[in-house]
């Protein structure tokens, strides 16, 4: 330290006013995060398609229309995963970001079709559904499994600065939530006899899917630029990993 003078500091671009520009990951970096996003969609479709088949398949025996809801919604959720995969297996996904972003949109807003008017339904009381443990052991798991999977893309989809990958982690976020409210809606059909709780919490979920719709299909799927791991979370509120 010298005579008369404090402690030496290093002047940071943010004390002269200047915004720092987070740098984004290298070409090496980017082919890892291609192959993480390219895993976690696979194992998003997987997951989903027997999701499908169970709930489609129980819900029809079972005559719930909230079952046959979230078999179709993962119907849906395929559609999405594909659209990333499919962006993805080419030489430069950028090119195919804003189609990708568009097959997303309209997942989202097909989705809220369907909720909607297969709430409307519930909500006039068409369709009284029997109790289905299947059905309650299926939305518990996926009200497990969703939340990983999403966090797991978001992450890599925020840091390679892809807003179609983070755009699907948001589908697949709302599959969670559809999740935990068929959840619930079973549990108090079986256990009460409360129909009307599924579908009034359902149509907030479809509420919430057509924000999401315009989001992608804007392109506004927050934090879409390249993010380091390291300052994930911290300038982006909407995306806390």
């Amino acid at each position: 330290m010298l005579p008369g003078f404090g402690p030496r500091r290093v002047l940071l671009m943010s004390d002269l006013g200047m915004p720092l520009i987070a740098r984004g990951p290298d070409i090496a970096r980017k082919a890892v995060l291609a192959k993480h996003i390219c895993w976690f969609v696979g194992a998003t479709i997987t997951y989903n398609v027997i999701e499908a088949i169970i709930a489609l398949s129980e819900g029809a025996r079972a005559s719930s229309t909230a079952l046959i809801g979230f078999g179709l919604d993962s119907v849906i959720e395929v559609s999405s995963a594909a659209a990333v995969a499919w962006q993805f297996s080419g030489r430069d996904p950028e090119k195919r970001e804003k189609t990708a972003l568009l097959i997303i949109a309209f997942s989202f807003f097909a989705l809220a079709l369907y909720v909607t008017v297969d709430s409307i339904r519930g909500l006039l009381g068409v369709g009284e559904a029997r109790h289905s443990p299947i059905g309650i052991t299926l939305a518990a798991a996926s009200s497990a499994v969703m939340p990983v999977l999403s966090w797991a893309q978001r992450r890599a989809g925020r840091e390679l600065g892809s807003a179609s990958a983070v755009a699907d982690s948001k589908q697949t976020l709302l599959c969670t939530y559809l999740s935990a409210v068929l959840l619930v809606g079973l549990l108090l059909n079986s256990l009460f006899g409360l129909s009307w709780a599924d579908p009034i919490a359902a149509l907030v979920i479809a509420a919430i899917a057509v924000k999401e719709g315009l989001n992608a299909w804007k392109g506004d799927t927050c934090c879409p630029s390249p993010v380091p791991l390291s300052a994930a979370g911290a300038d982006c509120s909407c995306c806390h990993d």
